[in-house]
């Protein structure tokens, strides 16, 4: 057996043992990147290391520590106050908001996980208020994100625009961004459906937030009708603090107006919110370290609402996927992917191959670097283009989309970045979900992107 193949069928085992034996994935996965590392591939312990997602564990902390600040001193619930106050109380637009913010950062130059990790925690925070499924929010947030990020000027489009003239192929910036909005949007349409939008309150008034006409109460999907806005105080719900003072709005004395205050604790955290994104889009630093040392400043300022942050931190979720990364990291240097991708570029049937490539892209890019694994199949895509049976411009389309559509696995770094910032869930569960949900789209969109733009020959 090659060590290729080997080293696949360990990572089988390790989903397999994962799932069957309640063991933390990352565990096994550094267990196994050892193991293979060490006795099949011969490497040392720093050539393991190598693949350890450094960046990625400091912008899990860093992000997930800021926030759970936030929540500690309230600016959390002030912030989901304000939102939905701007949208007048449609709770249902909420998530369109999200994926419109998202959309609008990358196109305009953000990179993805950096979009994603400013956005996602203030847009959990909102489902856990209002009774959205996490799954919903969460998804719509990454396929936002990456509805966006294939712009003329956005940093994949630019990247996939760069390689596709570096390897002297036809390309159009435009199909490309156009491609990726469309199917990420339809995506959105659809899990906006499936997972109850259309159920979700959609007008504000004095007092309660009217439902649309067929929903009643305390009969929706996952029990959520106690968790939303629309709740009235005296209904037996429990309130937060947000919906709260959506009730009370009138009443500028109401303690729900008080607790919603601006506090100099709060200001400071919405300033280095603010600041935050700025590092991020306008400076260019790096999220996870930027968030980390705007945490520390408004620890050592405010310690009495900072002592239990560090403990809110994920830790769980931060080993997982640096075990899983560490492992895929492995594959890499022992040239597994390259293999794989070798051997689907040597097939003789020009669709078959770009149909294997645009799954293997959404395979591997599930647990590894989006953009880096594009830049890896577009050069192994290049022999059978110069034939002329498949259109460059379709099928650079459809690899784009299919190493990025599969974001939102638990895996990836937006994946990751949901679900540590998930608030009120089994984290075990929504896990589980957030893998299902990325292992269908890796079995769907592929195909679907394929007889879509590679079929007809686009280009």
């Amino acid at each position: 057996m090659s060590p290729e193949v080997l080293s696949i069928l360990v990572l089988a085992v390790v989903f397999v043992l994962a799932t069957t034996r309640s063991i933390n994935m990352g565990a096994l996965a550094f267990a196994a990147a050892f193991g293979v590392g060490t006795l099949v591939a011969g490497m040392d312990a720093d050539e393991i290391f190598a693949g350890f997602p450094g960046d990625l564990f400091v912008v899990l902390v860093g992000v997930t520590y800021l926030f759970a600040i936030a929540r500690a001193n309230g600016t959390t619930d002030w912030l989901v106050h304000a939102s939905v106050r701007l949208v007048g109380g449609r709770v249902a637009l909420i998530p369109w908001v999200m994926f419109a913010v998202n959309g609008a950062l990358t196109a305009i130059g953000a990179v993805s996980p950096a979009a994603v990790a400013i956005v996602a925690p203030l847009a959990l925070g909102f489902a856990a208020q209002y009774g959205i499924k996490p799954l919903l929010m969460g998804a719509l947030v990454v396929h936002g994100a990456q509805a966006g990020g294939f712009s003329p000027i956005s940093i994949y489009g630019s990247t996939v625009n760069g390689i596709v003239a570096r390897e002297h192929l036809p390309g159009s910036p435009l199909a490309l961004f156009a491609a990726s909005l469309v199917v990420n949007l339809l995506i959105a349409a659809v899990l906006f459906v499936a997972l109850g939008g259309l159920r979700l309150p959609r007008t504000g008034g004095k007092g309660r937030t009217q439902s649309a006409p067929d929903e009643g109460r305390g009969d929706s999907d996952g029990g959520s009708a106690g968790s939303r806005a629309g709740a009235l105080p005296d209904e037996g719900r429990a309130v937060s603090p947000a919906a709260g003072a959506l009730a009370h709005e009138g009443s500028a004395d109401s303690p729900a107006a008080g607790a919603l205050a601006l506090t100099p604790a709060r200001i400071a955290t919405l300033l280095a919110l603010l600041a935050l994104v700025l590092a991020v889009l306008v400076l260019d630093l790096d999220a996870g370290l930027t968030a980390i040392t705007l945490a520390v400043v408004l620890s050592a300022v405010w310690p009495q609402d900072s002592k239990a942050a560090v403990s809110e931190i994920t830790w769980p979720t931060v080993l997982l996927i640096c075990g899983v990364l560490t492992y895929v990291g492995v594959l890499d240097q022992m040239g597994t992917i390259t293999w794989a991708g070798k051997a689907v570029g040597g097939i003789g049937i020009p669709l078959l191959a770009a149909l294997l490539l645009c799954y293997i892209g959404a395979l591997v890019s599930a647990f590894a670097s989006s953009v880096g694994i594009i830049g890896a199949l577009i050069p192994l895509a290049v022999p059978f283009l110069a034939q002329g049976s498949i259109g460059a411009v379709g099928m650079v389309a459809a690899l784009a989309v299919s190493a990025t559509v599969v974001d939102v696995s638990p895996f990836s770094t937006n994946g990751a970045l949901v679900l540590a910032n998930a608030k009120n869930v089994d984290r075990d569960g929504f896990f589980k979900q957030l893998m299902v949900y990325g292992a269908l789209v890796v079995a769907a969109v592929p195909a679907l992107v394929w007889l879509a733009l590679v079929v007809p020959g686009l280009g």
